[in-house]
């Protein structure tokens, strides 16, 4: 008889995982388990499942070495979810008690809650403390406050975690926040950016590619060549390869995009963040050990990790579950075809959705002000939205999906998280980018055939929701210019805007 099965999840993979803490070699077991519907609930990238079903494998056999008893249950002998799975782990082994670190998801945790009626044991669900905020800690916050601002948060965690204050209790560098030096666009002749370190796939992982090339032919993306990581060791040899080659010049140009460098110099961390082959703090800590860099490089890559993901995981778990309901712009539309084919005229939509195809991976500007940017001014249904999201990025769970897709991109929670809708036109697109030179579309024109879809789509959002967003004092300027329109002028956009949704619908 087992005393305690633990129960370790796909984004779990860390042998500080709180399900593992006080586990003990000849009475404890280790649970881990490929299941059906983890993998089909939404239409997963095939790279992304390669990803954990790897991960998940490398850290089984790591244990296993290490004298854990360990229970795998590989997807082509598994059951279809966990709850079944774990029953027929539960005839076998018959534990007194079953361990689980608390999920990242919601429906997982509801799939929990049953357990302990369902198999009559005792089920216990410590807290997964790889966050440097708690649960019960961001409600105690977000409870005192009227606006829940991420730079009000953001500033708490710098100071309690003691990351970036000097010896007066201040910020670094005299500001809290370096967004603004953060926007510069990639000059032309800019020398060559280094290559992310790309892994070799090994037997394991050989393995499982042609596991989910059996399975999942149908799935979405391409499967080959695969070049992630799949162990800590692996992941922590891409963290140090970031911060000697590219952190230093992260900063500047976290916002640019370029349509022949797929990843310019942001990290590529995140995929290995949410499923725990790296950890927070380790990764905040090697990045402060680099000397001579400068702070908003510094600051704008410690304000992704300390900042941005711990508040968005506090949102998620402190809005769900009728977070995912709200629908703020009442927006139908549907998601059109091109998101899973990448086939689109339009340039900056192409490289980035062909980019995700291909790599299940797009750089948060891309996410937010391309993909995102259209899906918002095009109306597109947010569910669909969110559904696209967490299906095609490798770094994708829902408690960092949902938030960042249906609130920050969307604004679909109507205002809970971000202060005012991501809309832009062509214009910024232009900016940021070299994407405009090479589309078929003249981005300089506003209106008629040819023009930018992103331009007159901009002005039909807030055309069309004008009576939700006219007092927003982040908006003064888009409805200033907008009182100034002509009436031939509004009825152009939307022309233009209704007759480009009826052809990409169709």
């Amino acid at each position: 008889m087992t005393e305690n099965l633990c129960v370790v999840f796909g984004d779990q993979l860390s042998q500080n995982i709180t399900s593992l803490r006080n586990f003990r070699k000849k009475q404890d077991k280790i649970l881990m388990m490929e299941v059906v519907n983890e993998t089909t609930y939404v239409n997963h990238h095939k790279k992304k499942l390669v990803l954990i079903f790897s991960a998940m494998r490398h850290f089984s056999e790591n244990l296993k070495k290490q004298g854990y008893s360990v229970i795998y249950s590989k997807i082509n002998n598994s059951s279809n979810t966990f709850t079944e799975e774990l029953i027929k782990q539960c005839k076998v082994t018959k534990p007194k008690k079953i361990i689980v670190t608390h999920p990242g998801e919601y429906r997982v945790l509801q799939e929990i809650k049953k357990w302990e009626k369902i198999l009559k044991i005792p089920i216990s669900v410590p807290d997964d403390d790889r966050f440097f905020c708690s649960i019960d800690e961001f409600e105690k916050w977000a409870d005192s406050k009227k606006e829940l601002k991420m730079e009000t948060f953001y500033q708490m965690m710098r100071k309690k975690h003691h990351v970036l204050i000097d010896e007066n209790g201040k910020p670094k560098g005299g500001k809290w926040n370096y967004d603004v030096k953060n926007r510069k666009r990639l000059p032309k002749n800019h020398p060559k950016i280094p290559n992310i370190l790309e892994h070799k796939p090994d037997k394991i992982t050989n393995q499982v590619i042609t596991d989910v090339k059996k399975k999942f032919s149908k799935h979405f993306g391409k499967l080959e060549p695969f070049w992630f990581a799949t162990t800590h060791e692996d992941a922590v040899k891409s963290l140090n390869e970031f911060v000697k080659n590219r952190l230093e010049t992260f900063g500047p140009y976290e916002d640019a995009m370029a349509q022949n460098e797929k990843f310019l110099y942001h990290s590529v961390l995140s995929m290995y963040l949410n499923i725990g082959l790296l950890e927070p703090k380790q990764v905040i800590d090697k990045v402060l050990q680099k000397k001579n860099i400068s702070i908003e490089s510094i600051e704008g890559f410690v304000r992704q990790i300390l900042g941005w993901r711990e508040y968005i995981r506090g949102i998620y778990w402190h809005t769900m579950p009728k977070y995912s309901e709200t629908n703020y712009f009442n927006a139908k539309n549907n998601l059109p075809k091109f998101y899973w084919t990448g086939k689109t005229e339009m340039n900056c939509m192409k490289n980035c959705l062909n980019q995700t195809i291909d790599d299940a991976y797009a750089h948060h500007i891309q996410r937010l002000m391309i993909t995102g940017n259209f899906s918002l001014i095009a109306g597109i249904e947010p569910k669909q939205v969110c559904e696209w999201y967490l299906s095609v990025y490798a770094d994708a769970f829902e408690w960092v999906e949902l938030p960042n897709t249906h609130g920050m991109t969307l604004y679909a929670d109507g205002g809970i998280l971000g202060t005012k809708p991501y809309a832009a036109s062509g214009n910024y697109i232009n900016k940021m980018s070299d994407y405009c030179k090479d589309c078929k579309y003249d981005v300089k024109k506003k209106e008629g055939d040819n023009s930018c879809p992103f331009n007159y789509l901009y002005w039909n959002f807030f055309l069309t929701n004008e009576k939700k967003l006219e007092k927003n004092p982040r908006l003064w300027t888009v409805f200033s210019n907008i009182k100034k329109m002509s009436q031939e002028r509004k009825k152009a956009i939307k022309n233009d805007s209704k007759k480009f949704l009826s052809q990409i619908s169709n």
